[in-house]
Formats: C-alpha cells, structure tokens, sequence
C-alpha cells in the first residue's frame, strides 16, 4: 500500500509520515504542492492531501485526480472545518477528512475508513 502526502509544509509531512509508519504504513511518497503530486501519482493507492497550498491547492489537485482516477482514496487534511469547505471538497471526490491538529489515533481511523 503506498501513500502519497501533499502538503507545502516540509514539518506537516514529516508528522504524517511519522505516524503513518507508526501504525505499519511504510510505503510513503511525499510533495510539496497539487502539481508536484501529479508527476508521482504512478503506483499511489491512497492520497493524504492539505488544502491550502501555492502553485495547486488539494481541491483543484483532488479534482484533477478525479478526471483519471475515480476510485483512489483521497483524505484531505486541513485546518478549515468550515461545514461549506468539507461538503465542497466531499462533492469534488475526496472520500473523508482530517481537520489539523489531530492524533495518531483519529489518522489510523481516517485511513482505515478509507481503505475498507
């Protein structure tokens, strides 16, 4: 199972990975922004993506994703839990959310959710 995490803060990526590979999830690709994950999509099986980011945010990178991949999971992690943000990101095709901060614990269950 490999993750991709977007998120332009180098420190909000090194947390992710960090507990991702403390619940046994150790196939972690990583970039900065929408764009640079576009050119390391290829044997990605699940998405962890930030919101606000430069160059492309999560929801134009998810709806990008969308157009080629209807069925890769997509967890959009971000610290807007504004109830119009989560129902427009859920309708553009993100499959759940996480809204930062959060803990090891809520993560495993986010992707957990996810994958089943």
């Amino acid at each position: 199972m490999k993750f991709l995490v977007v998120d332009d803060s180098s420190t909000m990526r090194r947390i992710i990975k960090n507990t991702l590979q403390r619940i046994g999830y150790t196939d972690l690709a990583e970039a900065e922004h929408g764009k640079d994950a576009l050119e390391k999509m290829d044997g990605i099986d699940i998405i962890l993506t930030d919101w606000n980011m430069p160059e492309m945010d999560g929801l134009e990178f998810v709806k990008t994703v969308r157009t080629t991949n209807k069925t890769i999971p997509i967890l959009m992690v971000t610290t807007n839990a504004a109830k119009d943000d989560i129902v427009d990101a859920l309708k553009n095709g993100v499959n759940n959310y996480i809204v930062k901060p959060f803990t090891p614990e809520t993560l495993k269950e986010k992707v957990e959710s996810v994958l089943k």
